[in-house]
């Protein structure tokens, strides 16, 4: 793990973290797990990671308004990604132009992010820093060669080469019904079987019962952790076919986490971990639509982030959640534009800072892994890494425990603990000011305030560092700093300039 140091923080903050006490805080900790004990491939135990969406839908361009994220530019962000984050999702890698979610050729990893070298380079440098990179595997669906229903061929190397035909398409696919298509009207011996999930119109879906299918899927992935190096999955539109085949290609591979596009209600979301044995985690959608609507909506109902009932948390599932406040689909895109955090404003707005700010604040407390955002990342780097930060000092995990204040809608009080320490969350206008007992504030943003206390085993770790600065303590526009000498810090470490 990357050594992220709170210094300050970790002297300061009380000598013992303690338990959680029913006394002081209401226990809402969810529902029951699972009694499934399996083995959990791509689903690391009490996960510290942070990952990073490195790419938004236009970002393949030179001119995309956030910043271009092509090969060689991110390459340049690389210390900045290491520094503050554990994984990195990269968009789909192999060629077939543009985003790269109908691709034509997987064996191919020369799309419009850039060529294959370019790629391994950007893998390597992100992995000397000790960050792990995650592929963007589309497998429901597949762009053409020539005509509807025509492809071309895939060569993994030792894991073989595969031509899919037009058999390997679902026999309800659009190729065989659409009077313009190629094979219109195939007879059913030229096609797949019926598919095993939900339809997807933009490209040829593929028939995942077949048996060569299943070889292919396997044999790509397998290809991508040892040859291309990437460490885990991002499988994209999980709702085209059943969750067992998601399982059999990582028990194909064993990645080191896979995560499901799986763009469903929680109930379903919960059917699908079971397809799959628990042996991915997935997006926790239901949690973004409640934070989009705590956080964005009137009357503002903060109180719907408690223990939220339909989301993973609330159902017990939590160390399953990749938890996220926008993605490439929900932002900036006409189709989705009612989801996304920063509607038709722009994220230099300050109202949309304030919402994503707050949204950032309570995932990064939360269990779970949380997902940033690259244009978010970019926006507000700053206030987002020293969230991060104090996450990784903490130790909050993937399979932290919550406990939540009952009370008012309007604003929303949560304790979390971690490996070394706890945090306290509040978020809304009318939060309690009031720093708990034990703690200190250590960050402060619009509409948020997050307080922590570090456990014996966190000062004792950090003690010895060099860094460590000891001296008054003084809190200012809701901030905790400390003055040693004529410097002045804040929680984090950092020297304040002008003081």
């Amino acid at each position: 793990m990357k050594k992220v140091i709170l210094s300050i923080l970790a002297i300061i903050l009380g000598a013992n973290a303690g338990a959680l006490r029913a006394e002081d805080i209401h226990a809402a900790a969810g529902a029951a797990a699972p009694s499934e004990e399996p083995g959990n491939i791509g689903v690391p135990a009490e996960c510290e990671d942070v990952m990073l969406q490195a790419f938004y839908w236009d970002s393949y361009k030179t001119n995309a308004k956030y910043g271009c994220t092509k090969w060689n530019y991110l390459l340049r962000d690389t210390t900045a990604i290491t520094e503050n984050f554990d994984l990195v999702w990269f968009p789909p890698s192999a060629s077939g132009g543009g985003v790269g979610y109908t691709h034509k050729c997987l064996s191919d990893q020369n799309g419009d992010w850039g060529p294959k070298l370019q790629l391994q380079n950007l893998i390597k440098a992100l992995h000397r820093g000790g960050t792990k990179v995650l592929a963007d595997i589309v497998i429901n669906h597949r762009g053409n060669k020539s005509s509807w229903c025509d492809f071309y061929g895939d060569n993994f190397g030792q894991y073989g080469s595969y031509q899919l035909t037009q058999k390997h398409i679902c026999r309800f696919d659009e190729g065989f019904t659409k009077s313009e298509s190629s094979c219109y009207n195939a007879s059913t011996d030229d096609r797949g079987a019926e598919d095993s999930g939900t339809n997807f119109d933009g490209a040829r879906d593929l028939d995942h019962k077949n048996e060569y299918v299943q070889s292919w899927a396997k044999a790509y992935v397998q290809w991508m952790l040892d040859v291309m190096q990437y460490d885990g999955f991002r499988y994209d539109m999980t709702l085209g076919y059943a969750g067992s085949y998601l399982r059999m290609y990582n028990e194909a591979s064993h990645p080191y986490l896979s995560v499901s596009e799986f763009w469903e209600s929680i109930d379903r979301q919960v059917a699908h971990l079971k397809a799959t044995n628990y042996n991915t985690m997935i997006f926790d959608f239901p949690l973004k639509y409640k934070l989009h609507d705590a956080i964005c909506k009137a009357p503002y109902a903060y109180g719907g982030l408690r223990n939220p009932s339909n989301s993973l948390r609330g159902k017990g599932y939590g160390k399953y959640a990749v938890t996220f406040v926008d993605n490439h689909d929900t932002f900036e895109r006409s189709s989705y534009g009612e989801n996304q955090f920063n509607g038709k404003t722009q994220l230099s707005d300050s109202v949309t800072h304030r919402r994503v700010m707050q949204a950032y604040a309570y995932i990064l407390m939360m269990p779970g892994v949380p997902c940033v955002f690259y244009p978010h990342w970019k926006s507000y780097s700053e206030e987002i890494n020293q969230l991060i930060a104090l996450r990784k000092r903490v130790g909050i995990h993937s399979e932290s425990v919550v406990s939540e204040e009952s009370g008012a809608q309007k604003k929303y009080s949560g304790k979390v603990q971690g490996h070394r320490g706890q945090v306290v969350v509040r978020l809304g206008d009318n939060r309690d000011m009031t720093v708990p007992e034990g703690f200190e504030v250590a960050i402060e943003g619009e509409g948020y305030t997050v307080y922590a206390k570090m456990g014996a085993q966190g000062i004792e770790e950090i003690s010895h560092q060099p860094s460590a600065v000891r001296g008054e303590k003084f809190i200012r526009d809701g901030k905790l700093y400390i003055r040693c000498g004529e410097q002045v810090y804040d929680a984090l470490g950092n020297r304040i300039r002008g003081n």
